[in-house]
């Protein structure tokens, strides 16, 4: 049996980091509020330290402790704790955490949340704390969602929930809303590796097992994935729930972990395997007609009259108007509809409709004209109430910009262009102008007198308000050690900068890589989206300073999965001492080759021997990951030459001196791996005796 394990497997970030702090801190009036992770073993190893669990804020008495999980809780809870004089230790994941300010921001701007994620899910029950409790929660894409029909939503999601039905769930809810849909993919970016490691696994082996507690989400997601891929799917809780007769006829096993499984579990799981051979890896128109009276009514140019249509004909409506026998024609380019048609208005005939005189010999009607005039009516309102428009500039005089807006003609005096003074009026001709009115004269004439001039100063003192309140917002909640998502917006040659909720923060080019780069743009696009941690807020100077790196596995991380004592390795020398010279494995991982390992033959520097640049293959003698230390043996690849045999010393011979020899540094410190970093391995007997020689 070939056996591998996912690499992302055991404790993410944030469990460790709340389970860390419960086993840490002093438990004496100590809780914890909420069960800290979906492991029943890891629960119950920190009640037994005396720090109790309670789902209950009203059971927390004043003066205590509570710790607040990775799942994070509603913005009430704080308040809660505030008010009672709870001391608060936070240990909400860093991505809960941007999802619940997403969440408050979207709702502070009057939009409807929408989360995805299990209804009952601590995670999601917190998050919609920060929106009143007032979001829509679905789970399932065979829910109805005709609900945000006509809402502007935000969606966000369970930062544990599968990816592939966060996406279908997505796409339906983008096909029922007639309104904006802001989509914020708010899943952990370790789910989504883990998901895809589980799924990897799942095509390439006959049996998985799922370790982890049942009640955990991200491991059930896990379990949905493998089962996706693979038929022989087993989950498992704890080491007490495995039984190797369901796996010892596989030839390919895969193991996955959740993000709240301990490695102490998997390491137990795979002690109880050892035995088994494995390798790794409306009325009618006659009554209309009949009220009618005979006198003729007198109409005047302008007036809205009401008429009746008597028939829909190819030239337009023949219509009826009030006094009349005869019918008049309204013309069909006058009636008011995008295309018109005789048919469509055949249904219409006996229907009101009302009509502006434009003309008296002969009386000439229309539709369209009422509409205008409406129109205009309604805008001159919005006019007077202060509201903007907008207008081309038609011409220029020496007192300022002319131009029309319906029927009123529209003038700009020459100081009320622009903050300062215009020299050149004509510039502004066939321009568009955006305006306020500062007065509207409706007796003699139609006009309306303006200023461009209010709107940029009110524009300009709006920007510089608006830029305060976001920057004093942004420094509020931004915080060393937070993940956070930014855009690249620009480079230099000594760093990016970043866009981080519309703020410019500076990652350094020494913080993009552990292993050093020339160019930002070997590490980072322009334009691209990229998770950084926070190394440095400095509000006075309007400065944040954040790292790209400290993201990412260091080199010497990885080396305990991929390098053993022994290994023979090709690397180049990159160094050269007195004492030795030193080799360069991989980017970041050098290994020392001390002079009395590079030749059987006695060298006095090793210079004579190497030089900067050349490639070498060595030998492993020593590896201390957790020092950055690697001890390597060039003539342990090499024949050992034989030794002349020793004549007897005869009399008189001068008595040998004894030379000293060079022996290379050894590493004190043991290696402690008993898992993979990546798929496919050794066996599991090696793992486990690996561990247990730690």
């Amino acid at each position: 049996m070939q056996v591998f394990i996912a690499a992302s497997g055991g404790f993410c970030r944030g469990v460790r980091k709340a389970v860390d702090t419960a086993m840490s801190v002093p438990p004496e009036n100590t809780f914890i509020y909420g069960e800290i992770i979906h492991n029943p073993d890891v629960v119950a190893r920190i009640e037994r330290r005396g720090i109790r669990t309670t789902e209950e804020l009203e059971e927390l008495p004043a003066g205590c402790s509570v710790i607040i999980r990775s799942h994070g809780v509603g913005k009430e809870v704080y308040r809660y704790c505030e008010e009672k004089g709870i001391n608060v230790i936070d240990c909400t994941c860093g991505f809960v955490r941007r999802t619940q300010k997403i969440v408050e921001r979207e709702y502070a701007a009057g939009r409807t949340v929408v989360i995805i994620g299990g209804k009952s899910h601590p995670e999601v029950i917190g998050i919609n704390g920060w929106c009143g409790n007032t979001a829509y929660v679905f789970s399932d894409e065979g829910e109805d969602f005709s609900v945000l029909a006509d809402k502007e939503v935000s969606v966000v999601v369970q930062t544990t929930f599968s990816a592939k039905k966060f996406d279908k769930i997505i796409k339906i809810i983008e096909k029922v809303c007639k309104k904006k849909v802001a989509v914020f993919k708010t899943i952990c970016y370790t789910t989504i590796e883990r998901q895809a490691e589980a799924e990897k696994l799942a095509r390439q082996c006959d049996a998985m097992l799922v370790i982890g507690g049942l009640n955990s989400s991200n491991t059930n997601k896990l379990c949905d994935v493998c089962k996706e891929h693979c038929t022989h799917v087993f989950r498992l809780e704890n080491a007490d729930s495995f039984d190797k007769e369901i796996i010892k006829n596989f030839k390919r096993l895969g193991i996955v972990t959740g993000a709240s499984t301990p490695d102490e579990q998997t390491r137990e799981v795979l002690t109880k395997m050892v035995d088994i051979e494995t390798e790794e890896n409306v009325t009618t128109m006659e009554d209309v007609v009949a009220g009618m009276d005979n006198a003729q009514t007198k109409f005047k140019k302008g007036d809205i009259v009401k008429a009746i249509i008597s028939d829909a004909t190819d030239d337009g409506l023949q219509v009826l108007l009030p006094g009349t026998k005869k019918e008049i024609l309204l013309d069909k380019s006058e009636v008011d509809c995008e295309e018109y048609s005789k048919e469509a208005y055949a249904a219409k005939v006996g229907d009101e409709i009302e009509l502006m005189i434009t003309d008296l010999k002969p009386v000439r009607l229309s539709q369209k004209m009422i509409k205008q005039a409406k129109e205009e009516e309604a805008m001159i309102a919005s006019i007077e109430a202060g509201e903007e428009f907008s207008v081309v500039c038609t011409g220029s005089n020496k007192g300022g910009l002319t131009s029309s807006l319906g029927t009123y003609s529209v003038f700009v005096p020459a100081r009320e262009i622009r903050s300062g003074y215009v020299n050149d009026l004509t510039k502004y001709v066939g321009k568009k102008l955006r305006l306020k009115a500062i007065e509207i004269k409706n007796e003699r004439r139609k006009e309306i007198i303006a200023s461009q001039r209010v709107i940029i100063e009110a524009e300009k003192q709006a920007r510089e308000a608006e830029k305060q309140a976001r920057e004093a917002e942004f420094f509020a909640n931004i915080h060393v050690d937070d993940v956070v998502e930014g855009k690249v917006e620009r480079v230099t040659d000594f760093g990016a900068f970043v866009s981080v909720n519309g703020f410019d923060c500076l990652a350094h080019i020494s913080d993009l890589s552990w292993t050093g780069v020339k160019k930002v743009t070997d590490v980072l696009e322009i334009g691209q989206t990229y998770q950084f941690k926070v190394l440095k807020v400095d509000e006075e100077k309007k400065k944040v300073s954040i790292g790209y790196k400290q993201l990412q596995p260091q080199p010497w991380d990885l080396v305990a999965g991929k390098y053993a004592e022994g290994d023979v390795i090709e690397g180049k020398v990159v160094r050269i001492t007195p004492f030795g010279a030193f080799v360069e494995v991989e980017k970041g991982v050098d290994g020392l080759v001390h002079v009395s390992q590079i030749s059987y033959e006695w060298l006095e520097n090793p210079t004579s021997a190497l030089s900067i640049g050349q490639e070498v293959q060595a030998k492993i003698l020593a590896l201390d990951p957790a020092a950055k230390k690697m001890s390597l043996s060039i003539k342990a690849l090499q024949p050992r030459p034989e030794q002349p045999a020793r004549r007897e010393r005869e009399e008189g011979d001068a008595p040998r001196s004894k030379r000293s020899r060079r022996e290379p540094r050894e590493y004190s410190d043991e290696m402690t791996s008993w898992r993979e970093d990546s798929v496919g391995g050794a066996s599991i007997g090696d793992l486990l005796g690996q561990h247990d020689e730690n």
